[in-house]
């Protein structure tokens, strides 16, 4: 299975590669990636050559330029209709040229005819992509090479069939065919504590006293057996920063371009106590994909479960974990729709013991991936008072209407918000971090050997805690100096979600040469306030990362707009085209165009159209019999309530006959309390590692003992251990 992504002949074979020169420039919390990369025909016969760049997520090129011997492609960014005219001119005057448009449903490939390659002649490519850096839960900021960047190696003879999951580590740096160099530049209004990555770095060299600047390179002899990964560590990272970008020397003033951009970046700290409150409110709605594909095993790895097996035991441990008194249903999509209730009930151990019979018997059996219509459904029924309404979609494919879905989820978002899943390496990222990003909500994929489980409760956690809320920006500027958002107000910001918000700034004050920004919120009902300055003149020219992104982010949102149909009066189209063509961020009513400029005569050879390469739908098959794993046993014999009952299956699970559990009881303490703290105790005492996946049910299992103000909990936790073999504290418990 062959995704193939770098420059690639018209018959799908690489062009073999031989360098690749990476620079990187961040900025606080976004980052330009520049690359540069050599490849060397070494066939008898010319080839025809095609450059594939699968888009991260958050990505957005905004350069692309290739040199064939003599021949440079140099692309540049257009209005669509205009594009297409130059195309048809070059192509007619016998230049070869290409163009490139963002596909309709999804702006996830890059894709570009590179033209002939001549035998032994050698072609370079230059690249360039902003986006924004992802936030992860230690509070690293992440950078992660896209694989045309850091492409697999896997020796020749090796065996490929596995699908990339056998690759050889311990390849001597000497056999491999390229080299890979990498060097990042980075700066921060906030002291750079350590850059951290999953591949030997030279030592982080800072180039100021105040530790706001350093640069680091990857060490030599990169082995190209894994993803390369920069996680970058800020002091005060929760404290909100303003950082000014200068204009373009180039373009004209009062233009987005030509004025400077400043970049707001907002990660709230939630403090242990509000973290620790838990709503019991709200109406979960779980959307999980039962299309074919969902048959597939979660990896390629011995022991795989099939997908929606993962799914099912996901939903055991959600319906296990939500709180009494809340609201929730169940909708399984595909070609078509059906939900478990017809419309949500209310959780009780009933309703909960009805929706896990249901699960059980759920296959992945409803043909293709339709999301629209299930979404339309859930958004035409009534929200309940008091009980907000949040979605958790579970998919593993891509759907040919993304803009359709989104748009959707946005005009809803007011009242509903979206957690999203992608499952497997061919969920799209546009769907699922758009979706997220839409519906205010978070959005995790779950690839290799990743279990489902804990991103799914990291998620849950989201939807239950306070989240900060009545959010407002307020720009103090001198006279003579307007601020113009460029990105949409924000709503809400949930722990662990970081939010940056881009203006411009216009004009010019005689004399004030500081601005601020004033940020109010609240969370779990207590106001906070920040107030932060910036430099009106920032100090050194440091790119154009912060501006590009801006212009995409205002881009995005006028597209959006547009598609929402109250566009036509305003002229959002023109002034999309304007923003696209002078920022080099591509937008849906523009396209690259590239053009051969030859010395001498015009290039002969075939042309190519775009076509978006399509996920290879070879399906790993799953293990015949997953191991029965005794976490999910022990979680599918709590009551909704939170207590467990003495039984056969409970004593089973603890390794013991239903008598050997039942005698060591302190005589005073009801069968069902015993049975509970039994399982707390195994719980604590035996998974530990896997606590992120029972924290909430052991939350409502200790708030049930509370409930029944049993005596004799200190001797019951005793017993346990002894019975068990733990050494289990009664406060480790949280009793």
């Amino acid at each position: 299975m062959v995704n193939c992504c770098g420059l690639i002949t018209v018959k799908n074979k690489p062009v073999p590669l031989k360098s690749i020169a990476v620079e990187v420039s961040v900025q606080g919390h976004v980052a330009t990636v520049s690359s540069t990369l050599q490849y060397e025909n070494q066939e008898k016969s010319p080839l025809e050559a095609i450059f594939v760049f699968p888009l991260p997520g958050e990505a957005a090129v905004c350069r692309f330029s290739a040199k064939i011997g003599q021949t440079e492609v140099v692309a540049e960014v257009q209005e669509k209709q205009k594009a297409r005219e130059q195309y048809d001119d070059s192509l007619s005057s016998g230049q070869q040229a290409f163009l490139l448009e963002e596909s309709d449903e999804s702006p996830d490939v890059f894709k570009l005819s590179v033209g002939s390659l001549p035998p032994g002649e050698k072609a370079s490519v230059s690249l360039d992509y902003v986006t924004e850096l992802a936030v992860q839960a230690d509070d690293g900021l992440r950078l992660c090479l896209p694989a045309v960047l850091n492409p697999r190696y896997q020796p020749q003879g090796s065996d490929s069939g596995s699908g990339g999951s056998a690759l050889v580590s311990s390849v001597p740096a000497a056999s491999v065919p390229y080299s890979l160099s990498l060097t990042a530049r980075v700066s921060s209004p906030h002291p750079i504590c350590r850059v951290e990555s999953n591949c030997p770095l030279d030592p982080l060299n800072y180039l100021n006293t105040e530790k706001t600047q350093a640069t680091v390179s990857l060490a030599a002899g990169h082995q190209f057996d894994r993803d390369v990964e920069l996680l970058l560590y800020y002091q005060d990272t929760h404290q909100p920063t303003a950082i000014v970008e200068a204009a373009q020397t180039s373009a004209k003033p009062g233009s987005l371009m030509g004025d400077p951009v400043v970049m707001l970046s907002l990660y709230p700290e939630f403090p242990k106590d509000v973290m620790s409150t838990m709503t019991s409110l709200g109406e979960f709605l779980f959307v999980v994909d039962r299309s074919g594909s969902m048959s597939c095993s979660m990896h390629n790895g011995s022991g795989a479960q099939d997908r929606i097996g993962s799914a099912r035991d996901t939903l055991l441990l959600l319906l296990k974990s939500l709180p009494m008194g809340c609201y929730f249903n169940i909708i399984g999509f595909g070609s078509s729709y059906e939900s478990f209730f017809p419309k949500s009930v209310e959780y009780s151990q009933k309703t909960m013991d009805e929706a896990l019979q249901k699960v059980k018997a759920m296959r992945a059996d409803l043909g293709g991936t339709e999301i629209l219509q299930p979404l339309k459904h859930i958004y035409r029924q009534p929200c309940l008072p008091d009980q907000p309404r949040q979605l958790f979609l579970f998919t593993d494919g891509e759907v040919g209407n993304t803009k359709e879905v989104l748009d959707l989820v946005n005009a809803n978002a007011g009242s509903h918000r979206c957690f999203s899943f992608g499952i497997g390496e061919g969920a799209s990222s546009a769907l699922i971090s758009g979706v997220a990003k839409q519906g205010g909500g978070h959005a995790q994929f779950i690839t290799g050997q990743d279990r489902m489980q804990p991103k799914v409760m990291q998620s849950l956690r989201f939807a239950l805690q306070p989240a900060v809320v009545d959010i407002s920006v307020k720009w103090n500027v001198p006279k003579g100096v307007s601020v113009t958002p460029l990105s949409p107000p924000i709503r809400v910001l949930f722990q662990g979600q970081r939010a940056l918000l881009y203006a411009q700034l216009t004009g010019k004050s005689s004399g004030d040469t500081e601005g601020s920004v004033t940020v109010k919120y609240s969370l779990a009902e207590q106001p906070v306030e920040n107030q932060l300055s910036f430099s009106l003149k920032p100090t050194e020219d440091t790119g154009l990362t912060v501006h590009r992104l801006g212009a995409r982010t205002l881009i995005r949102s006028l597209e959006m707009e547009e598609r929402q149909g109250d566009g036509e009066k305003k002229g959002v189209k023109e002034k999309v085209v304007e923003l696209s063509v002078q920022s080099g961020v591509s937008s849906a009513f523009t396209a690259f165009i590239a053009v051969h400029k030859v010395d001498g005569e015009a290039v002969q050879g075939p042309m190519l159209r775009r076509q978006v390469p399509t996920p290879n739908s070879d399906c790993p098959a799953p293990a015949s019999n997953p191991v029965k794993d005794p976490l999910l046993q022990l979680i599918s014999l709590q009551k909704a309530s939170g207590s467990w009952v003495l039984e056969a299956a409970l004593a089973e699970v603890l390794g013991k006959t239903e008598e050997e559990v039942a005698k060591p009881k302190p005589a005073p303490v009801d069968q069902e309390v015993w049975a509970t703290v039994l399982a707390l105790v195994w719980l604590y005492g035996f998974k530990m590692e896997a606590q992120e996946e029972w924290q909430f049910l052991a939350t409502k299992a200790v708030s049930w003992i509370q409930a029944q103000k049993a005596a004799s909990v200190s001797e019951c936790v005793q017993a346990g251990n002894t019975l068990l073999g733990c050494q289990v504290q009664k406060d480790t418990l949280g009793l």
